[in-house]
């Protein structure tokens, strides 16, 4: 899943594709690079980001989607605003990406209605405030059961199984240890039989960890991708679609040595 910002303030890329010169070869080379989905995003959930009006979040992600259904993507929109969840819908999108999990209301019966693929996503607070020492008992519990029940309500409301994916929201409400707690338990979310969607491209984890500037992630977002996928994570969202699946090529011919024949 290639992330695409059509925001002026998003953390890494805030601006870089907001207008038509710079989106369409984006597009263009996002695909080329071997982008499986495109995840475009109207509103900044960066920590501290303030919320925008549903007429601002349209103006920004309506093109970008139009154009992307244009080149035959499989497009993502990456909202919390059932208004923004139904255009995207109409004009072509075929997966809502919902960091507030669809507790919107009419979220559940938009998705009911429409029947999209979702990837909800678990978040303690609001953007601007959730890294204001976030606290869990125990996050993982927590996570997986918020997760869970969130995908049980879909079900409830007609949505398929098949078409529910799990995030448990790195960086969202969570210092470094609650990461990486989360990092090390994705088996057992994915035990779940729920894709798991992973999104720690260029999160501040990895400065965290490393003391690396967002300009300089590069390398530690691809390790925490490949470390992500080896754990079961079956979406990878990520800024660097080529450098990640050239990883996880190399690692999965690897895998493959390690199989027996069929002749054996």
């Amino acid at each position: 899943m290639a992330i695409l910002n059509v925001t002026p303030d998003s953390f890494s890329d805030g601006g870089r594709y907001a207008t038509p010169a710079t989106l369409r070869p984006r597009l263009e080379q996002l695909l080329a690079d071997g982008a499986d989905i495109i995840d475009i995003g109207g509103e900044s959930t960066r920590p501290g980001a303030e919320p925008v009006s549903v007429e601002q979040e349209l103006d920004r992600v309506m093109p970008a989607i139009e154009q992307a259904v244009a080149l035959g993507a499989r497009v993502s929109v990456d909202s919390r605003h059932p208004e923004v969840m139904a255009a995207a819908l109409a004009a072509g999108a075929a997966i809502i990406n919902d960091v507030n999990a669809l507790r919107a209301p009419g979220a559940i019966e938009l998705v009911s209605r429409y029947q999209p693929a979702v990837c909800l996503m678990h978040m303690q607070g609001e953007p601007r405030s959730m890294q204001q020492q976030p606290q869990y008992q125990d996050v993982v519990r927590e996570v997986s059961e918020f997760l869970l029940q969130r995908a049980t309500i879909c079900r409830d409301a007609g949505l398929p199984a098949e078409k529910i994916c799990l995030d448990p929201g790195f960086g969202f409400g969570k210092s470094a240890s609650h990461n990486l707690q989360l990092l090390h338990a994705l088996p057992q979310l994915a035990a779940t039989g729920y894709p798991v969607l992973a999104g720690l491209s260029r999160k501040s984890l990895i400065g965290h960890i490393t003391g690396a500037p967002v300009a300089e992630r590069l390398v530690g977002s691809v390790a925490l991708a490949l470390l992500a996928a080896q754990r079961g994570a079956r979406v990878l969202r990520v800024h660097e679609v080529k450098e990640t699946k050239q990883v996880l090529q190399l690692w999965l011919a690897m895998e493959a040595q390690g199989q027996p024949s069929q002749q054996e």
